[in-house]
């Protein structure tokens, strides 16, 4: 078994095609189809179920899989490692962070990353946090944007800055004429949310319910532009984070709030034992500028 070997076999899972997997690795069709032949009878099991118009993984197949796409991540890190030993900020770098930050903080930070760190690769992948907290243990990501505090003891975290919270009214409604208001206002209102796992709503939630605030249990939208529309359409009020405000925009108010106004503090999160510091260091400076 060799690595080249587990790589073609990927390719063919992913795609379930021999002549589109042959074209991603770069080889001919019947190179690739005999080295997955050579692979099958190296375990002596069939990994793939070949029909006329595609290709499926067996059940043992599906298994090989998984433990093949972690073995290539393995080789994958032993390889930027020995190339980042050569130039720290060189090579992959794999940032995550949450949808609600994600949209809003990727575009600015690419260009600024390109400038700083000509030589690294950035590769960006927005999930929810649960999500980006597993790919950092499990070694998928090399740092994430999240909201802090992150509790767990394989990883450590740097404060970046603090995003305020507003309030998201339409042009019409009673609060809107107002330059601040208290959160205790907001008792006789309840709020649109965002669905389950988004952290955004774990926050909203927390200050709700420091101030007896109801939620709007007939809606929660997916994402943070489909909380915006819905009050731009006057369907209700929610929270947005300040990052994500635009400027003058129809039909939408923002009113900040009397202090102390609700935060989260986003900060960049990776591994202890993580071999890329040098470039953490210098996304901290980025980020936290």
């Amino acid at each position: 078994m060799n690595i080249k070997d587990l790589r073609y076999f990927l390719a063919v899972a992913e795609l379930q095609h021999f002549g589109r997997a042959a074209e991603q690795c770069c080889v001919s069709q019947p190179t690739l189809s005999g080295q997955i032949k050579k692979l099958e009878a190296e375990l002596d099991v069939t990994l793939l179920e070949r029909t006329n118009r595609r290709v499926m993984l067996t059940e043992i197949g599906e298994q090989v899989a998984v433990s093949a796409r972690r073995i290539l991540r393995e080789v994958d890190t032993i390889q930027d490692a020995a190339r980042s030993s050569h130039d720290p900020l060189s090579g992959k770098f794999r940032l995550g962070a949450f949808p609600t930050l994600s949209t809003y903080i990727f575009p600015s930070l690419v260009p600024k990353v390109k400038q700083s760190l000509p030589d690294l690769r950035l590769i960006l992948v927005e999930e929810k946090t649960a999500v980006l907290i597993e790919k950092l243990r499990h070694g998928e990501l090399d740092a994430a944007l999240l909201a802090l505090p992150v509790r767990d003891d394989f990883l450590v975290s740097q404060a970046l800055f603090d995003d305020e919270f507003l309030l998201a009214v339409p042009p019409e409604h009673e609060l809107a004429s107002q330059k601040s208001i208290d959160q205790s206002v907001l008792k006789n209102h309840r709020l649109l949310l965002l669905e389950e796992g988004h952290c955004l709503r774990d926050q909203a939630l927390e200050v709700c319910q420091l101030n007896g605030i109801a939620e709007e249990q007939d809606f929660r939208a997916t994402g943070l532009e489909t909380l915006r529309q819905m009050v731009k359409a006057g369907s209700g009020i929610t929270f947005m984070p300040r990052i994500a405000v635009q400027a003058e925009e129809a039909n939408i108010r923002y009113v900040p709030f009397t202090h102390p106004a609700p935060v989260r503090t986003i900060g960049l999160v990776w591994r202890k034992t993580t071999a890329r510091q040098p470039v953490i260091d210098k996304l901290v400076e980025q980020l936290g500028g």
